[in-house]
């Protein structure tokens, strides 16, 4: 069995983000791009296929960041392939955009799983996996939890998460596309010497593809969020503190 596991970079809030000169769009020197969390639980989960079938997983990721880091940690967890894709784009593109590039570099190949994360801190409807699969006409099943293969046939049993806690149990006919909402297990540490080893003798593909014209959105004004008021600290015994909460109420009209 092959499996396809498809990632990207996005920004890393927690470094912060500034705006440029124009006003309009963020400064690309702020941003420090990591993988994305669910796409990091997709190759979490192929790469449990792999240790209980005899699967391949090859990684296929779009030339932003330090993708490269990211390549050699996929091949530390497990990955038999990586592979970066070189788009020549100088941001990263809508997700209708990605799933095209995707879509051209799978076309022809054969492989009887694509997997993506579902959401991304750029991405939180979660489309990629549904557009890419619409693009290569194979079925989709997002929002997936776990995989299994059945005995003996060309099927896979997915788990599919709904709202309150609800979960359905699904067949889905081979090759397909899965968006990948949480692995089985939190996706696996790799110790920083066994890193550096598989960086030391690790092959990295690149394969140069044509990207589409991206979809574009005239941006008239980015902002920071106004900053608030500050919270109001409250010191004084536990009566005290109670009476000073209440006042404070009662003076915002919360409680007569």
């Amino acid at each position: 069995m092959n499996i396809a596991v498809l990632t990207k970079q996005v920004p890393d809030l927690v470094e912060g983000v500034e705006i440029d000169s124009t006003g309009k769009a963020v400064d690309p020197d702020s941003i420090r791009y990591i993988l994305s969390e669910s796409d990091d639980h997709a190759l979490e989960e192929a790469v449990l296929l792999k240790e209980r079938t005899p699967a391949r997983v090859e990684m296929f990721s779009l030339d932003t960041g330090e993708v490269r880091d990211t390549l050699c940690m996929a091949l530390a967890k497990g990955a038999d392939r990586v592979v970066l894709i070189r788009t020549g784009l100088e941001t990263l593109p809508s997700n209708h955009t990605v799933a095209k590039i995707f879509a051209s570099v799978l076309q022809g190949l054969s492989f009887d799983l694509i997997l993506t994360g579902v959401r991304a801190i750029d991405d939180l409807d979660g489309s990629l996996g549904g557009l890419l699969a619409g693009y290569l006409n194979l079925p989709y099943v997002g929002l997936v939890r776990k995989v299994e293969m059945a005995d003996g046939t060309s099927m896979a049993i997915v788990q599919k998460e709904y709202p309150g806690g609800y979960a359905a149990e699904l067949e889905v006919k081979l090759p397909a596309v899965l968006g990948i909402q949480a692995a089985e297990q939190p996706p696996r540490y790799v110790p920083v010497s066994r890193l550096r080893q598989v960086m030391k003798t690790a092959k990295v593909e690149e394969k140069e593809t044509t990207a589409p014209e991206p979809e574009t959105v005239a941006v008239e004004r980015m902002f920071k969020p106004e900053e608030g008021m500050g919270a109001t600290m409250f010191s004084g015994t536990p009566e005290e503190i109670a009476s000073q909460i209440v006042g404070l109420f009662s003076e915002r009209r919360l409680v007569r």
